[in-house]
């Protein structure tokens, strides 16, 4: 009987060794989903089987398909972690536009958000490694903040900061919540950072400006200089004139100089949204060029995915950017919805390696089950 307790035991040992060792290899690897531009408000005119369908049924079918991500293997290209189960999710990434515009015609922010609460809170059931459930990482797009500030065209109602309200009290975990109206644009800034196994992932608005850095510069005094740092944000670097302030008259919002602004920095190039960005992407260059550990560059706005290198105005940088595809507005998935994706991030914490994979969920829409299908691939070491 002493025998056999002796055996047992040692089985007992031996399972929870190798259990042990395998959750410690997984947490060696970091997967995390990330998505874009949900525009929720927006129909499509076709989607599956049927004609104008809601931003919400949308991306309640995405998000079904996020849900088997757990189960699904990844391809066999030589990016990090090839062939293998993807497992645990760390967290679902949304950099921006939850919310349309709520010009004519578009349901107010209001409705949008509460919609995007019901599909990525409570339909979304992905895991961390830990056992708890996977972190949803939310910046605020040029579609939300003009909602809650106004636009140089009519919306109804004039303003709605629900969806900024709600980003804000998920993302800065305020001790009192914030409501609609008692939140200032202004005031109470969405910008934030998490350290994730050795990585820091850095959460700007709308995009890095001169303000949002001042911050960014506090929040990289806090770690080592050489932890490996990537920033999430709406708006690709090579960024456009109306994002900034006014530079006019009084600074405001109007229908004559259409400037937005989305972020706080007055625009330096010149008087019209139609003049170049060159003086505040420098301004960029700059802080990346002082800031090394800063790695790479994820974001939405444009609506297709790609990976490409910033190089800045004066080609003197190399920023690997990554751009993800919209599930109501992509360039090419609006016209094809068999190419509507969101992307897998797998990182490889000791080899220091990044694989960015667009995954189709929605590659064969006439079909019951939707099998995940990928696409491009693409792996820095950073």
């Amino acid at each position: 009987m002493m025998m056999i307790k002796k055996i047992f035991l040692f089985g007992c040992l031996t399972i929870l060794l190798v259990y042990s060792e395998s959750i410690k290899a997984q947490q060696k690897t970091l997967q995390f989903i990330w998505t874009s531009d949900t525009h929720f408000g927006l129909t499509k005119p076709l989607f599956r089987n049927d004609s104008n369908v809601s931003a919400a049924a949308i991306n309640a079918a995405m998000v079904a398909q996020m849900n088997k991500i757990p189960i699904t293997y990844l391809p066999n290209d030589n990016g990090t972690s090839a062939g293998e189960k993807i497992g645990a999710v760390e967290a679902i990434i949304v950099t921006g536009d939850i919310s349309n515009r709520q010009e004519a015609g578009i349901q107010n922010a209001s409705i949008s958000w509460s919609q995007f609460e019901v599909n990525f809170i409570a339909k979304l059931h992905l895991m961390k490694n830990d056992g708890s459930k996977s972190d949803l990482l939310l910046t605020p797009g040029n579609h939300d903040i003009s909602n809650a500030i106004g636009f140089h065209r009519p919306m109804v109602p004039l303003m709605d900061n629900a969806s900024l309200v709600g980003i804000y009290n998920l993302m800065m975990h305020p001790s009192t919540p914030m409501n609609i109206g008692n939140f200032s644009f202004e005031r109470d800034k969405i910008h934030y950072s998490q350290n994730i196994s050795g990585v820091h992932f850095i959460f700007v608005s709308a995009w890095p400006d001169s303000s949002e850095r001042v911050w960014m510069e506090q929040d990289l005094k806090l770690i080592p200089e050489n932890m490996p740092s990537f920033i999430f944000t709406h708006s690709d670097p090579n960024t456009e004139a109306r994002f900034f302030r006014n530079p006019n008259g009084d600074h405001s919002i109007n229908q004559n100089d259409k400037f937005e602004n989305l972020v706080t920095e007055i625009f330096k190039d010149g008087l019209s949204v139609k003049d170049s960005t060159t003086i505040e992407q420098n301004g960029l260059v700059r802080f990346l060029l002082s800031h090394k550990n800063i790695k790479a560059y994820f974001h939405g706005h444009t609506n297709y995915a790609e990976y490409y290198e910033w190089v800045g105005p004066d080609k003197n940088i190399h920023l690997p950017c990554f751009r993800s595809d919209s599930p109501m507005k992509g360039k090419y998935s609006s016209k094809d919805q068999t190419k509507l994706s969101f992307n897998i991030i797998s990182i490889d914490t000791e080899k220091k390696e990044l694989t960015v994979r667009e995954c189709f969920w929605n590659a064969h829409p006439l079909e019951t089950t939707q099998n995940l299908e990928w696409g491009m691939t693409h792996t820095i070491s950073y």
